[in-house]
């Protein structure tokens, strides 16, 4: 890129003392955790050290860490001088750029409460989701300006330029001149590690609002609301995310807005890692970065990485990529055919309400000898906790009860008995924002209830079998959704699967398998997907037993999917209600 200067008001003073105001009568053996300690750090230590690049855009920018920890402070002062006051909501609608990772630190140095909206919203979702977490103003990205229309909410637009003149710029530029020049330690800490830091929202993938929810949008938006975030939580699941990538952070492909990206816009930042934003999933730059940027980390949903393994670009690259896959379930074929492309998967599963992955698939040292397929198999599991996460359990309740507050009761590690995944501990949400019925509910019997069934094997790993709602009953036997498209996905000629029960006469519910085709496979069955369904049911044969194996094939040429990529079978189970 060409030579980038970043504005007058970016550029820090000489000797910039790197400290938040010191907390009256503070113990000398104690200090409150918080993410802010991040950034302040790695401006002491590698001040020109590059931070955060954004290029694949008009105006590309790029800045180092002591230029990106002034623009924080400017943005804390310009939130403080615009009234925002702690405890006070700034949401932020914006794509991965330069914006909202300014946001994830300096709205916490305001001592504020930072609210990522998903930018593919319908506009009244966005309504109201400012109305429920009554936000005090918005940082909003010009693309995004139509979601706002008509709020009377205070608005603060970036054109995502770095340059003078900018909207955004010029807020920056106040807060400098409003801080007097006091800097850093001007700004005061949060005294409470428990205070509230971030409140997600973030789509649904079953009925109206999923599981341990309420309804926010009458009718059913799909949104649901996830609990206030403290800043010790957040301390603790980015260490998780940390160990997880072993102290090598991934770049951004991940919106920041999805599970305040998973924690790593704080974990890049704890390890000094070059952070590399894009707006939008756009397999060109992913693959240019990948070749040319020396690009060694990402993280991903397994939609987003089936786009990269078949991306007519894809090829080995020059150094070793780990790729981060959450979100949904990869299915063992995606594991292989990553691997085969020269990008090391690592699999991690979570919730919003835990901050994104709180457990990973580790690898075993006696898989190495086993074939990839069988590999993979292995690969696909949840795996275990976190080093910071208490132990996932899998649990059924007692007396069939599923919201007691009695003792929860283990299922055997046999890798057979299916319960629920349930956790605990500083990497668990703090609540459901103004809701206590719905928080009691997701904490009955001491422990956060995922919702998601799944197996525990004799080594302690978490497998999923599957969403309670997804699991497909077919002549009393209980059919593993997520199972049956983990087999159906090794057909060679399929690029996503999706499988949903349909009533049946004889066996009350059978599964129905919605195939897209992988593109270079997808002309020698044009005209003839009948014929093509009649093949994946003898595939499947081979691998699943009858009451699992699909009655119905239904070729498409895409799958319904929420924003952040994951597969909405509400919209598949609306589509069988009418066959």
């Amino acid at each position: 890129m060409a030579a980038f200067i970043p504005t007058p008001a970016s550029i820090p003073p000489p000797n910039a003392l790197l400290r938040l105001q010191d907390i009256p009568n503070a113990p000398p053996n104690w200090h409150p955790l918080s993410p802010l300690s991040f950034i302040l750090r790695a401006a002491q230590i590698y001040p020109e050290k590059v931070a955060l690049v954004h290029t694949d855009v008009q105006q590309p920018v790029m800045y180092t860490f002591s230029v990106w920890a002034q623009r924080i402070q400017n943005l804390a002062y310009a939130l403080i001088k615009a009234g925002i006051r702690p405890g006070d909501r700034v949401g932020v609608i914006a794509p991965n750029s330069p914006m909202i990772a300014d946001a994830h630190h300096g709205v916490l140095a305001a001592r504020a409460v930072i609210t990522p909206i998903n930018t593919r919203l319908k506009p009244s979702e966005v309504e109201y989701i400012l109305g429920h977490s009554q936000c005090r103003l918005l940082l909003v990205d010009y693309e995004y300006l139509h979601l706002v229309a008509g709020t009377k909410i205070p608005v603060i637009v970036t054109n995502d330029t770095g340059r003078a003149g900018d909207p955004y710029e010029d807020f920056l530029a106040e807060g400098r001149c409003f801080s007097q020049e006091k800097g850093w330690p001007g700004l005061e800490a949060e005294p409470d590690e428990n205070a509230a830091a971030v409140l997600c929202y973030t789509s649904g993938t079953t009925e109206g609002c999923p599981n341990h929810a309420q309804r926010l949008v009458s009718g059913g938006s799909g949104e649901r609301l996830r609990g206030a975030v403290s800043l010790r939580e957040f301390i603790d699941a980015r260490l998780g995310a940390n160990l997880r990538s072993k102290n090598e952070p991934p770049d951004r492909i991940l919106p920041m807005f999805h599970a305040a990206g998973w924690t790593f816009p704080w974990t890049n930042v704890f390890a000094f890692a070059k952070q590399v934003t894009l707006r939008t999933v756009n397999y060109t730059h992913i693959w240019n970065h990948f070749l040319h940027s020396g690009v060694t980390h990402y993280c991903a949903a397994p939609t987003v990485q089936i786009g990269i393994v078949n991306d007519p670009q894809a090829r080995r690259p020059p150094q070793h990529i780990t790729a981060i896959i959450a979100g949904a379930a990869p299915t063992a074929h995606l594991i292989a055919e990553l691997e085969k492309t020269g990008i090391k998967p690592v699999h991690v599963y979570g919730l919003t309400e835990t901050y994104g992955p709180f457990t990973r698939n580790y690898d075993d040292p006696s898989w190495e000898n086993l074939l990839l397929e069988e590999r993979a198999r292995l690969m696909a599991r949840q795996g275990h906790a976190f080093a910071t996460a208490e132990a996932a359990r899998v649990v059924y309740p007692i007396e069939g009860d599923a919201v007691s507050n009695g003792p929860l009761k283990d299922v055997p590690r046999d890798g057979k008995t299916v319960g629920e995944i349930v956790t605990r501990g500083n990497i668990v949400m703090k609540e459901y924002f103004r809701d206590p019925e719905a928080t009691q509910k997701a904490f009955a019997g001491g422990s956060f209830h995922t919702g998601d069934l799944a197996v525990i094997h004799p080594n302690g790993s978490v497998a999923i079998m599957d969403r309670s709602k997804d699991i497909i009953i077919s002549g009393g036997e209980n059919a593993s959704s997520l199972a049956i498209e983990q087999e159906l996905a090794s057909h060679p000629h399929v690029l996503e699967v999706s499988v949903v029960a349909r009533n049946h006469i004889r066996w009350g519910e059978r599964p129905m398998a919605f195939v897209v085709l992988h593109p270079q496979h997808a002309a020698k069955w044009k005209g003839r997907h009948h014929e093509f369904g009649k093949d994946m049911k003898e595939h499947a044969k081979k691998r699943l037993p009858g009451f699992a194996c699909p009655e119905w094939v239904e070729v498409v040429p895409e799958l319904p999917k929420t924003s952040t990529g994951k597969i909405l079978k509400t919209e598949l189970r609306k589509i069988v209600a009418k066959l």
